[in-house]
């Protein structure tokens, strides 16, 4: 059954999730040292990727992550617009023209990486501009299920100065359906600020589900996910060259 049509609501993670977010401060040094060493990987031809942070979070972020894929031969950016606190319209414009001047400087179409809600922008980005978007990996995004099923709304609050959320049920369950592109949603049940349920593309001929062991924070720096990425990016090379 599709998860976007489930009766059962999707819970929250739990209290014990939460803390075991902690985990990221383990897991960052543990992927610096080892990314370090990536010759096992399939390797890039200079392929642009762009990786979008998630909320409350920016390029500083998205370095370890961005320097691995650089090691493995890709040119990788960030998304240039600071911290990420939701989508304006300015960082809106921004995207679609970083995303043309690639297409324009390299002949061809860039890989989005979006992390936790970084992962809704890529998706909403590839749905606006599939000519320029090669392919979209989600890393833990909250893109199906409930959007109430997490704990990022009370940063989500104090972001906005304590206004309530308005949930626009309607403009979800519309960005639910993938853009027409491929898209690999990278997924841990031991999310512990979505409900791993949540971070699933639906079942389509362009969409595949990756589960990896580790935290949410964490999806930045899990050398599960660094390989999942590799194996995904030498597909899609793999197909361009067709």
């Amino acid at each position: 059954m599709p998860i976007a049509s489930m009766e059962e609501p999707i819970a929250a993670p739990s209290l014990a999730l939460l803390l075991l977010e902690l985990r990221v401060f383990m897991e960052l040094p543990r992927f610096v040292a080892t990314s370090l060493s990536v010759e096992n990987l399939p390797r890039g031809k200079g392929q642009p990727i762009m990786i979008v942070p998630g909320f409350g979070a920016s390029d500083l972020n998205t370095a370890p992550l961005r320097l691995a894929l650089r090691r493995l031969g890709y040119s990788v950016f960030g998304w240039n617009q600071g911290v990420n606190v939701g989508m304006r319209p300015r960082v809106k414009q921004a995207l679609t023209a970083e995303l043309r001047e690639l297409r324009d400087h390299y002949e061809d179409k860039t890989t989005l990486i979006g992390w936790s809600l970084g992962g809704v922008f890529a998706r909403e980005m590839a749905r606006h501009q599939p000519e320029c978007v090669r392919r979209v990996i989600t890393l833990g995004s909250p893109i199906n299920g409930d959007p109430e099923a997490n704990n990022l709304n009370t940063l989500f609050r104090l972001a906005n100065l304590g206004k309530p959320l308005k949930t626009d049920l309607e403009g979800f369950r519309r960005r639910v359906v993938a853009p027409p592109v491929p898209c690999v949603a990278i997924h841990t049940k031991t999310d512990g600020l979505v409900a791993w349920q949540c971070s699933l593309e639906e079942p389509a001929e362009n969409t595949r589900n990756i589960e990896v062991h580790g935290s949410h924070m964490g999806l930045l720096y899990n050398a599960q996910a660094l390989a999942a990425i590799a194996g995904v990016l030498a597909e899609a090379s793999s197909d361009s060259a067709e």
